[in-house]
This record gives structure tokens, C-alpha cells and sequence, in this order.
């Protein structure tokens, strides 16, 4: 697709593109290329009052549409999402850098597989529920500001607003500055399926202008922010004055804990292949790689040939893409650097342009081994291919390494097999957990604990989360 030929440099609010009141203009780059592929509006903070006073005069009738019709709404949308699959592609692709064919599976199958999947859901909404002398009934929320990251765009765009308007919400979305694209796709493809007016708006801009506009709004009832933890701090603190709900979703620093019945090679194989893929920027990548003390040595030279074999680049044989920006490349090598200092081993990959790609945010795939997790490497998140290699004598001290963190977002677990593993899943602080190469789960909640956020999004949890109930006391 030509991105140019995308709306960017206007809003969608109430039904139609229209100008912003004085927003500039923010370049999307190619990070393969280092090229502007567009130019995409700021929002400003008169923009953002226009499209949440668009959301709540069409919040009045929307909130008692039938849910049929908000079933057949959002097939339409996703049969829109079919159709122009190739736009979405290209969309994520070419402003995150991720590979197309690997863009395919990971960013853009899942999320039309769950607009249909909440399509099927609205229904519950007009479920009741007999307790007592008493009946509850589900209502939505009302309206949603959501505010969505850079590395999983559509991912995290259709686990907003599908959800929402199943339920029926109406809200308004802001994408990240640097991967706005799909964002503009789906809201073409939003306003053809015939959605009314004010339901969805598109706001796009600065975070600290209009990510901190919708977290504050007295006319929002609830705000969705996914992105790292300081920033979900900020927004928690201005939504507080308005007691709006806030569902988050924030960093991670995950550990993969690999018992010593283990398939060693399949396991650590994956480990890498998980922190690799989407080039290490992933809230759920298993960074700390916890293996057995006694096939240590052995795990770690595996580790060195997977990553020594990654391909990078952007063409159909390619595993790797670049880094989302110049900004994110130098983050991850000061933290590759970072490691060095600190004492761990240099396995393999390191903070030095990869040979043979003159352009394109690239960093090595880089594997540490001797990683102690006091260890900035081993307690930040890095957000960037690098896998953390740290020994354990027994399973305890595994448990304790794994638990060791501020975040509790994901984990994973390789053992003999499912059952071996169940153990060892109940003692690990995490809110995902994948065992034995298990794959992500649309039907299945998603979300973190401790400072990894609050709320679940995707299954029958995700939904919940946009519904207020109400209980009716009945004479007995």
C-alpha cells in the first residue's frame, strides 16, 4: 500500500475527517530505511475536548443499541480487516520494521480473529443475573479514552476497542507517534462498515498532550493505557481527581524457568526465538533465561548458535527487523554496553552495527551468560534482543530468581512436559504464563500483576472490564 494515500494529515471525530485546531505535523520513519514515510497530525487539547463531546452525545443512544446490532457492526469490521489485510500489513510493517511475513501472523491474524471473537460476545450484555430477591444487569462503562503503544499496535488497538464496543462504549483512540498507521487503516475502515457517529474517534498526538487530556477528562469514564510503567504511573495519577476506571497494561522483565527433565535444546532454542522475535520489543519477551547450574555451559553455546543464526532485515527470509527508532537502537546498546561493565559475559551479538547493513536502526541479537540479577540487564526492561542467561542449583532458588522483580506481567515454564510444569506455574508472581512453547491465547485473559499493571485484557475478562453492573432489589 502507498501510506501516503492514507488521511493522516486529518482526525476522525464524530463521524467524518476533519482538521485539527492547530496541531503540527509528526514524521512516521521507516526504521529499515531511516526514510519519512509520512506525515501524521498532533492532536491538541481542543481536539481531543471536540472528540470526547463527539463520545458522549453518541454514548446517549449507542449504550441501548441491541447487541445484534453490535454483533453485525463488528463483523462488517472485520470483514473490512480481511479485505484490506494487505493495508494492515504494510501499515505495522513499514513504520515498526518488522518483517511482513513475520507482521502477518503476529500482528494482524490475532487481532481480526478477536474483533469477531467480541463480535460474538455482545450478547452477553443483555444477560441477567438472579440473585436473591435481587436481578443484575450488565451496562456499559461509558466513555473510553485508550492510549496504545508503538510495538504490538493492532494488537493492542483491537484489545481496546473491541472489547468497548461489544460492550457498547463509545471512545476515543490515540496511537503512539511512531506507529499510527494501522490506526488510520482501521478508521476507514470503521466508518465504512457504517459505525455512528461519535462511537469511534481518532485522535492521534503526544503523549503528554493528549494521552494526559483523555487521562484526565471529566467527561471520560474510563481510561485503557497500555505502554512502560512510569508512563502508567503518570496516567494513574491523572485520572485519580476523576475516580475514572484505569485498566493498565505496563513493563515486564520475564523469566523462563527450564527444569532439568527439560528438552534442552528445544527449550532454549524457543527461549531466544521469544526474545528475538518482533526484534526484543515485546511486554511478554522471557528475558531472563533461568537454566539448570549443571547444563549451564551447555545451554549458553546453544543460545550462541541460535542467535548467531538469526537473519536480519526485512525480506521474506529474514527473522529480525530493526529497532522501531534511533532513539529505542541506542537505549538497547547502552544497555548492552551496560552489561559489559557490570561483569556479565558477552556470549555472543554486542552493541556494534551489525556488518553489512549500512542503514536501518539494526542491533545484534546478543546473548549474556553469568547474568546475577542484581544486575541492571537482569531487572530493567530492555525492550531489545537480549536474552539474560542466569544458573540456579535447585528449584527454589529458580522460583526465588524468577519472583526477584518488580513487574509480574508474564513467565514461562519448559519442563518434561505440561503436567511436570504445572508446579513450578503456581509458584511463579506472573499473570501469563507460557509452558512448553505454548502459543498466545485470544480467548484467554491477559495482563499483569504487581508493577506490570492492573486489568485484563482479551477472553471474557477483557470484557468485563468495560462493563458497570447494576443490581435491582426486587420485592421479595
Amino acid at each position: 500500500m502507498d501510506l501516503t494515500q492514507l488521511n493522516t494529515k486529518q482526525l476522525y471525530i464524530n463521524g467524518e475527517w476533519r482538521e485539527s485546531k492547530g496541531g503540527s505535523l509528526h514524521p512516521v520513519i521507516n526504521p529499515a530505511t531511516e526514510e519519512t514515510l509520512c506525515e501524521v497530525i498532533q492532536g491538541t487539547l481542543d481536539d481531543v475536548d471536540d472528540a470526547v463531546a463527539a463520545a458522549k452525545a453518541a454514548f446517549k443512544e449507542w449504550r441501548h443499541s441491541r447487541a445484534a446490532k453490535r454483533q453485525a457492526l463488528m463483523h462488517a469490521i472485520a470483514d473490512g480487516m480481511e479485505a484490506r489485510k494487505q493495508d494492515l500489513i504494510d501499515a505495522v510493517s513499514q513504520a515498526l520494521g518488522c518483517p511482513p511475513h513475520i507482521t502477518e501472523w503476529l500482528h494482524i491474524d490475532g487481532p481480526i480473529y478477536a474483533m469477531r471473537y467480541y463480535a460474538d460476545r455482545a450478547a452477553v450484555m443483555e444477560e441477567t443475573e438472579q440473585a436473591g430477591h435481587s436481578v443484575v444487569l450488565k451496562e456499559p462503562v461509558g466513555v473510553c479514552g485508550f492510549i496504545t503503544p508503538w510495538n504490538y499496535p493492532l494488537h493492542q488497538f483491537v484489545g481496546k476497542v473491541a472489547p468497548a464496543l461489544a460492550a457498547g462504549c463509545t471512545m476515543i483512540q490515540k496511537p503512539s507517534e511512531m506507529t499510527p498507521l494501522q490506526d488510520y487503516v482501521m478508521a476507514e475502515i470503521i466508518d465504512a462498515a457504517g459505525l455512528p457517529a461519535g462511537v469511534f474517534n481518532l485522535v492521534p498526538g503526544a503523549g503528554p498532550i493528549v494521552g494526559a487530556a483523555l487521562s484526565s477528562h471529566v467527561d471520560i469514564d474510563m481510561v485503557s493505557f497500555t505502554g512502560s510503567t512510569r508512563a502508567g504511573i503518570e496516567v494513574a495519577k491523572s485520572a485519580a481527581p476523576t475516580v475514572k476506571r484505569v485498566t493498565q497494561e505496563l513493563g515486564g522483565k520475564s523469566p523462563l524457568i527450564i527444569t532439568p527433565d527439560a528438552d534442552l535444546e528445544t527449550a532454549v532454542r524457543w527461549g531466544c526465538e521469544d526474545v528475538f522475535i518482533n526484534s526484543g520489543q515485546t511486554c511478554t519477551a522471557l528475558a531472563r533465561m533461568l537454566v539448570p547450574a549443571e547444563r549451564y555451559e551447555e545451554a549458553v553455546e546453544i543460545a550462541r548458535k541460535v542467535a548467531e543464526d538469526i537473519a536480519l532485515g526485512t525480506g521474506a527470509d529474514n527473522f529480525m527487523g530493526p529497532l522501531s527508532s534511533a532513539r529505542q537502537r541506542d537505549i538497547v546498546r547502552s544497555y548492552i554496553d551496560k552489561g559489559v561493565a557490570e561483569g556479565a559475559r558477552l556470549v555472543t551479538g554486542g552493541s556494534e552495527a551489525p556488518e553489512g547493513l549500512t542503514k536501518g536502526f539494526y542491533v545484534k541479537p546478543t546473548v549474556f551468560a553469568d547474568v546475577t540479577n542484581d544486575m541492571a540487564i537482569a531487572r530493567e526492561e530492555i525492550f531489545g534482543p537480549v536474552t539474560c542467561m542466569i544458573p540456579y542449583k535447585d528449584m527454589d532458588e529458580a522460583i526465588a530468581i524468577a519472583n526477584d522483580t518488580e513487574y509480574g506481567l508474564s513467565s514461562g515454564v519448559w519442563a518434561k512436559d505440561a503436567e511436570a510444569a504445572m508446579p513450578v506455574v503456581r509458584r511463579i508472581e506472573a499473570g501469563l504464563c507460557f509452558v512448553n512453547g505454548g502459543e498466545f491465547n485470544y480467548d484467554a485473559p491477559f495482563g499483569g500483576m504487581k508493577r506490570s499493571g492492573n486489568g485484563r485484557e482479551f477472553g471474557a475478562a477483557g470484557l468485563d472490564e468495560f462493563i458497570e453492573l447494576k443490581s435491582v432489589q426486587l420485592p421479595a
